[in-house]
């Protein structure tokens, strides 16, 4: 068996932007396989025409060797493009293995060690009334696990505004009459997209009883271990870090050091199916569970779902089709997906990834790329969405 193409379909689905990625053989058998750099499609797909001479022609099953040509075969290796590019290119191979061996692709990957993949509902709201309202609803239905993604400035008159110390004074209060609306059961943890500095996010801890969270999700920017490790010192919940991260050697500093308790692995991001398997191997060594980062479409999902089906150390899978963010998962564009039942995706038994996609639909609709919002201070300087 041969690879005998491989072709790109950056698509518009919901208020998002995907890329997906088809790898054909001439055996007949496809894979698919998704990107995650969103926003940049475009550039990951110049990276793919770069792969596609290195990739037609050969052995599909080779996953591992054809990582390793693609990240190292070239002075300048690695860095979110490139990698982005080869984790969609990964998961694509192991769809293809998987059919081509009749197996699920955790069985590439030794085996499941769960029959179920828990979900964290991913929240996001501009107002008090939404907070409430939204995770009330999610805990009815039966999510024990809340990840607040707070957007507190949409909310305002200019909703490209936002002032870090406005916006600790505000969440602090509603985190702590949320707690108290939903109990000690469940589990709360809030993700502040690196718009904070270390004192801020002091700050912001300070101003909570103890117990009010469970865990922060990166507070600031990653670019920096040190300045993690300070922050770590200086308050006591956990923090979820790494869905900006593109290899294993960047989750380095952060698990060797304990900087993290949860490691937000991207598996369209880190290096695909292949690289997040060696992440979590190093991070079980230290204990640290997986919280996979999942904010693209099914075919993030279901790699994800593999993933987490073969390691030891998982915590939850983070979802966002909920009725409280965006929708991801349009079954137009994804004819074949993995559903929820209840906050959990069952562990498939079906060969590959167990997701086909609507190529036909994603030429006709064609791409428009999309840039993410902006967000400046009240002086004018840019800070980070």
């Amino acid at each position: 068996m041969k690879i005998s193409a491989v072709k790109t379909f950056p698509v518009n689905i919901g208020s998002g932007s995907q890329l997906v990625i088809k790898i054909e053989t001439d055996s007949g058998i496809h894979g698919w396989g998704a990107s995650g750099l969103s926003g940049r499609e475009l550039a990951v797909i110049g990276a793919i025409e770069h792969y596609r001479p290195l990739l037609i022609g050969r052995n599909p099953m080779q996953i591992g060797a054809i990582w390793q040509d693609l990240y190292r075969g070239q002075y300048f290796e690695g860095g979110r493009v490139l990698t982005a590019a080869i984790s969609a290119i990964d998961i694509a191979l192991h769809d293809i293995k998987g059919k081509a061996l009749n197996v699920p692709v955790y069985e590439l990957l030794g085996g499941k060690q769960r029959d179920y993949v828990e979900c964290f509902a991913s929240v996001r709201f501009s107002t008090f009334d939404e907070l409430m309202e939204q995770s009330k609803r999610m805990v009815s239905e039966g999510w024990n696990m809340l990840r607040l993604a707070p957007a507190e400035f949409e909310a305002q008159e200019d909703i490209s505004l936002f002032e870090p110390r406005d916006s600790i004074a505000l969440l602090s209060d509603w985190m702590v009459k949320l707690r108290k609306e939903v109990g000690f059961k469940v589990t709360i943890g809030i993700d502040y997209h690196t718009r904070l500095t270390p004192a801020e996010t002091y700050s912001f801890m300070k101003r909570m009883p103890e117990g009010t969270l469970d865990f922060i999700e990166e507070p600031i920017r990653d670019e920096n271990p040190e300045a993690y490790e300070n922050l770590r010192k200086m308050i006591d919940i956990p923090f979820a870090i790494g869905e900006e991260f593109s290899s294993k050697w960047q989750f380095l500093p952060f698990i060797e050091r304990n900087i993290t308790q949860y490691a937000r692995i991207d598996v369209c991001n880190v290096g695909g199916i292949t690289e997040s398997m060696k992440v979590a191997s190093m991070a079980e060594a230290h204990y640290i569970d997986l919280m996979p980062h999942n904010p693209l479409g099914p075919i993030c999902t279901a790699a994800t779902i593999h993933v987490a089906a073969a390691c030891s150390n998982f915590s939850w899978l983070e979802e966002v089709n909920t009725g409280a963010h965006v929708l991801t998962n349009d079954p137009n564009y994804y004819p074949v997906q993995h559903k929820l039942e209840g906050p959990r995706y069952p562990v498939p038994t079906g060969p590959g990834l167990g997701v086909e996609f609507n190529e036909e639909l994603a030429l006709k609709e064609g791409f428009k790329p999309i840039e993410i919002p902006r967000l400046k201070r009240k002086d004018g300087s840019f800070t980070n969405w």
